[in-house]
């Protein structure tokens, strides 16, 4: 297959700081992209981040970069809350929509966001970088050739110390606040994406803080899988930080002490030893880009269809619905 050499058009909804340091230098950094917009509701924040990042054109509201007709794709990294609304109006512009995760509040709104992208024949996608990383395709390798026997267990950690930044918008429920939305996220993909199948049941346990809204600053939960496999996580704002994912083999084990950020080195321990694998250390954001890019152009297939987005909503809505009613939730 003959690669194209051309560059798709990115205009960029809002200011995040994950937008700022991390998705638009990916995209700027990749084969395919180049940024040639930034949107905020406050002009001088977008003419700010544009100077500072190198784009040509800054707009004082989200609705004037979707009305330009030379913009060909978006990366939305509003609040939780907004990605409904966005991607929406998105689709109906006419622009392939890359959305920070998680992809809604809940499966409904996600299935919602994926009809409104297919009647308008644009391409959907969520933004987990990490997956885009070819180590993660070494691993499931790894797996499938038996090295580390049959697997038995999955336990994931993504966890970080926020707690004293009480105006953030991770501590506002009704804006899709709580650690499962913002890292729970992703123990729980990486979960589906390894076992390649989805869980039968949920129980998750949290630590809700009425001083941060009654959100969940900590979780820890068992995912059910078939025959007899667990996965296990925990999540949290209030906590240090870690991001590690150990998958556990009747003869071996895999430890990956950067899971989701970080160095891309892990381990593979057998009876022959620990043995560390050292992966190229790419840029994820540019992978992800690409990816999308070349997905965009029908150069390659979607590894990561919006369908498994949705999947991936059901799971957090056991998830919440287990943490706050205290139950079991099956799938």
């Amino acid at each position: 297959m003959i690669l194209t050499t051309r560059k798709l058009r990115w205009g960029i909804l809002g200011c995040a700081g994950i937008a700022i340091n991390s998705v638009i230098p990916g995209i700027q950094q990749s084969q395919t992209g180049e940024v040639a917009a930034i949107a905020s509701r406050n002009l001088e924040k977008s003419q700010e981040a544009a100077a500072k990042l190198g784009i040509p054109q800054a707009y004082g509201s989200y609705e004037e970069l979707l009305a330009d007709d030379t913009i060909e794709a978006v990366y939305i990294p509003l609040p939780n809350h907004l990605h409904l609304e966005w991607t929406i109006r998105a689709a109906e512009a006419g622009k392939h929509i890359l959305c920070e995760k998680p992809l809604a509040l809940n499966a409904a709104e996600a299935q919602r966001m994926a009809d409104a992208c297919g009647q308008a024949g644009v391409h959907l996608a969520e933004a987990f970088m990490y997956r885009h990383h070819p180590r993660y395709e070494q691993i499931r390798q790894i797996i499938q050739s038996g090295k580390i026997g049959e697997l038995r267990a999955l336990h994931g950690v993504f966890t970080f110390n926020n707690a004293a930044d009480h105006a953030n918008i991770r501590y506002k429920r009704d804006m899709g606040g709580g650690s499962l939305y913002d890292v729970g996220c992703y123990p729980i993909s990486a979960a589906r994406l390894i076992l390649g199948e989805e869980p039968v049941a949920a129980t998750v346990h949290a630590l809700l803080s009425p001083e941060h809204d009654n959100v969940d600053m900590m979780a820890s939960g068992v995912l059910e899988f078939s025959k007899g496999m667990a996965v296990t996580f925990t999540c949290g704002m209030w906590a240090d930080f870690r991001n590690t994912l150990e998958i556990l083999g009747t003869s071996g084990r895999i430890e990956v002490p950067n899971a989701f950020v970080g160095d891309p080195n892990f381990y593979v321990i057998t009876a022959d030893g620990r043995q560390e694998e050292q992966p190229e250390k790419l840029n994820q954001y540019a992978l992800q880009a690409d990816v999308f890019a070349r997905t965009v152009w029908n150069e390659v297939d979607s590894a990561f269809p919006v369908s498994d987005a949705v999947l991936n909503m059901k799971v957090l809505d056991a998830c919440l619905k287990s943490a706050y009613e205290k139950v079991r939730v099956e799938l």
